[in-house]
């Protein structure tokens, strides 16, 4: 494991987990890696979480505040959960133990946008970083850190971090190294310059972390795997969603709106976005490049087909047999795969100047196109906005897509008025259910609701949908965006009290 280790300043602060955990302090503010399961520490936060529940167990409360790159594993959140030892996390999350605190007010959340947390960050919004623990593949002689699976927020940890406690883990594979784009030429306003980025496969920045060697006070060796995320196979109603969306992006070519080979495909992390991607496979296409947050299963499927020629992202999501080719592969992949540090892979001028076709998925959408990608019933958190905004509001072309009913029925994806708006009806282009597809540019806001009803909503709720937005049009105070404010909402507290949006 040692030849991880190359500096042999930094091999002189090696400890194990538990001795690096005692460095933690109650009421710290920690910085840790991790992006969608991947690139998290993997030790500290277990010794960690033990230390906190002997503390709070004996009536001394250790709590801290957590700041990641994205959701991370149970290793991390789950055990900090379950040790009640935050205080406050930030920016997403996925874990059932921390969601059930959060939704609980025992610990506060931030939920806020990828792209915005290092400048915010930077800017102080969030206090003093007291210590980062950031997880690498390596650690050169001169003290430069190979990136891990993830890059995430791991340069601005790194540098605003009082302290530092690097986790070398063994497991990550040597072909990692020269996979990394990171790039040091932000700066605070008014001093910022363009990010001179014009295609997804541009390098503008170096292939290694930096650190203040004096800031490391501790250097762990570790062997564990990323989290593996299981994706599930298509089922019909994530093909039928896939089948609205290739069939839109043939009309878009033939219209020559778009080019034959796209523009740069920004993806979210599930079921149905790898089914998309599958579809792809199947389309015809070839010489595609993707500009997104995550390299998933069907990403490193169209890369190996040649359908992709490259993507640039900040993280992996893969399941186990993704990870099995990701590892059998790395070399050939290293060539056509870039991660880079989150404020660039989701910055939103480079997102615009790309032109990216961004593919998102909703909770719920309104008739209008107001889409809620976070709360359940306008009150109870899920995830988090993530990146989709960052992508949605400044994409070439931004898809939101879902099912047009969750819980056997008992609720409906598409609603008089959403409960909670992540993204305006501004914001929103295209709505995709296995129902169909609703093509919003352009449109007013009455000319949107009628779309959305006929193409997107489930036959059982498309009647109440209609009689809503009609009794609307003819009763409301207001007959630009016509709603009956007593109403509005009464789907969501009809599921609250009875289980079912359905009367």
């Amino acid at each position: 494991m040692h030849d991880r280790v190359r500096s042999a300043r930094l091999a002189e602060r090696m400890m194990s987990a538990d001795e690096a955990a005692t460095l933690v302090q109650p009421g710290m503010t920690v910085a840790m890696s991790g992006f969608t399961g991947a690139g998290y520490p993997k030790a500290v936060p277990q010794s960690l979480a033990k230390l906190m529940a002997r503390e709070n167990d004996a009536g001394n409360t250790f709590r801290i505040k957590v700041l990641t790159g994205a959701s991370t594993a149970p290793e991390l959140d789950g055990v900090l959960a379950e040790a009640k030892g935050m205080e406050l996390r930030l920016p997403f999350q996925s874990d059932p133990a921390l969601r059930n605190q959060i939704n609980a007010g025992e610990l506060d959340y931030i939920d806020i946008h990828l792209g915005h947390v290092a400048q915010h960050t930077w800017f102080g919004f969030f206090g003093h970083i007291d210590l980062a623990i950031v997880e690498v593949a390596g650690i050169l002689e001169d003290g430069r850190l190979i990136p891990s699976s993830s890059v995430g927020n791991n340069k601005t940890w790194l540098e605003q971090a009082d302290k530092v406690i690097l986790e070398v883990n063994n497991w990550q594979p040597d072909g990692l190294e020269g996979m990394h784009d990171v790039y040091y030429g932000t700066a605070l306003p008014p001093n910022r310059k363009p990010i001179m980025l014009e295609q997804p496969d541009d390098r503008i920045g170096d292939l290694y972390l930096h650190v203040d060697p004096a800031k490391v006070v501790a250097v762990v060796e570790t062997d564990a795997p990323d989290r593996n995320s299981p994706f599930s196979p298509p089922d019909e109603t994530s093909q039928r969603i896939a089948g609205h969306i290739l069939e839109f992006f043939e009309h878009e070519i033939k219209r020559g709106r778009m080019p034959e080979k796209l523009l740069p495909l920004q993806s979210g992390v599930g079921n149905v976005a790898n089914a998309v991607l599958a579809g792809l496979a199947t389309g015809g296409y070839e010489g595609l490049t993707a500009y997104t947050e995550v390299i998933q299963d069907g990403m490193l499927d169209l890369i190996k087909s040649g359908v992709l020629r490259m993507a640039s992202a900040t993280s992996f999501s893969l399941s186990a047999a993704g990870l099995e080719e990701f590892n059998a592969n790395v070399d050939f992949y290293r060539e056509r795969i870039l991660l880079r540090p989150q404020e660039i892979s989701n910055h939103p001028e480079v997102i615009r100047r790309l032109g990216c076709i961004a593919m998102n998925g909703m909770i719920e959408a309104d008739i209008y196109g107001n889409v809620n990608s976070t709360h359940i019933a306008g009150t109870k958190m899920m995830n988090g906005i993530g990146g989709s905004g960052d992508f949605a509001r400044n994409s070439y072309l931004s898809i939101f897509m879902s099912p047009s009913t969750a819980k056997g029925g008992a609720i409906s994806g598409i609603v008089p008025m959403a409960s909670h708006v992540d993204h305006t009806e501004h914001d929103t282009m295209v709505l995709v259910t296995e129902q169909g597809l609703a093509d919003m540019r352009g449109l007013s806001p009455k000319q949107r609701a009628r779309l959305v009803i006929e193409k997107c909503a489930h036959p059982d709720y498309q009647p109440l949908l209609a009689d809503y937005f009609d009794r609307a049009c003819r009763d409301s105070h207001g007959k630009h965006t016509p709603h009956l404010l007593g109403e509005a909402l009464s789907w969501h507290e009809r599921f609250v009290d009875s289980g079912s949006m359905l009367p």
